[in-house]
């Protein structure tokens, strides 16, 4: 009896240890890139692109277009003075490429929002022909610490937006997370097309949003590191649409 236990004690400490070798080695290829927690379909999302910053380094536009990138968006401002190193350099690499193009500024709640769109316009003045709208990136990650009330935060954006939708004569695409969608967006009518997170499964919040990032960790030929993935709500020509405006 006792060696009976003995040998399934065993193969019970056995099991335990394919399993944690198992979930260590998805864990590495997560980390590293190589498995996502989501694989979008093809044919309900055939406009696919990225967003990168300077810490995606050095891009070869060319060969990213190749593997499937058919818009970028491009961060270009942060707060009320930084500005970031790579933008210019993207944006003409991306247009020589064929890729549409965007900007993105990340709002951050220790500036005015009048200010902050200050920055954003100088760094990033709107451009002639087909191109995606301004984007607001609006997320707790990197914030400051101190967050301001639903009311303050939206006098604030509206401070921001007013000005930037001005100077591109378009609604500007409110990039969210659940965490920050939750606090401050839901329940109030949705004003701007949103641009919505979810890494692990389809998104389940922000109604009918217009941009999904599907993947914070992706590779992609041309990036040398990893690379946020993204999918458009709709088909090429709604896609052609909205980035002619319409």
């Amino acid at each position: 009896m006792a060696r009976r236990r003995s040998r399934s004690s065993r193969r019970t400490a056995a099991g335990f240890l394919a399993v944690g070798i198992l979930a260590l080695a998805a864990a590495l290829l997560v980390w590293h890139g190589w498995l996502r927690g989501n694989y979008p379909s093809r044919a309900r999302y055939p406009v696919r692109g990225v967003d990168v910053s300077h810490h995606q380094h050095a891009i070869d536009w060319a060969r990213l277009r190749a593997d499937g990138a058919e818009f970028a968006y491009l961060k270009a401002t942060e707060g009320a003075a930084w500005r970031d190193s790579t933008f210019v350099r993207n944006r003409a690499g991306a247009l020589r490429a064929g890729v549409v193009t965007g900007a993105y500024h990340y709002f951050t709640f220790c500036a005015p929002g009048e200010a902050q769109a200050r920055n954003f316009l100088a760094a990033a003045p709107p451009l002639p022909g087909p191109a995606l709208p301004p984007a607001v990136d609006l997320e707790f990650g990197g914030n400051c610490a101190a967050r301001p009330s639903a009311d303050s935060l939206a006098a604030q954006l509206r401070a921001f937006l007013a000005p930037v939708e001005a100077a591109y004569g378009r609604p500007a695409l409110l990039y969210v997370t659940r965490e920050f969608y939750d606090a401050y967006l839901a329940g109030r009518p949705a004003a701007n097309p949103l641009w919505v997170r979810s890494i692990f499964g389809a998104p389940r919040y922000g109604g009918r949003w217009t941009l999904w990032q599907y993947g914070n960790r992706g590779r992609m030929d041309g990036v040398e590191t990893y690379v946020d993935l993204n999918a458009f709500n709709g088909t090429r020509g709604d896609f052609d649409r909205w980035i002619n405006g319409r």
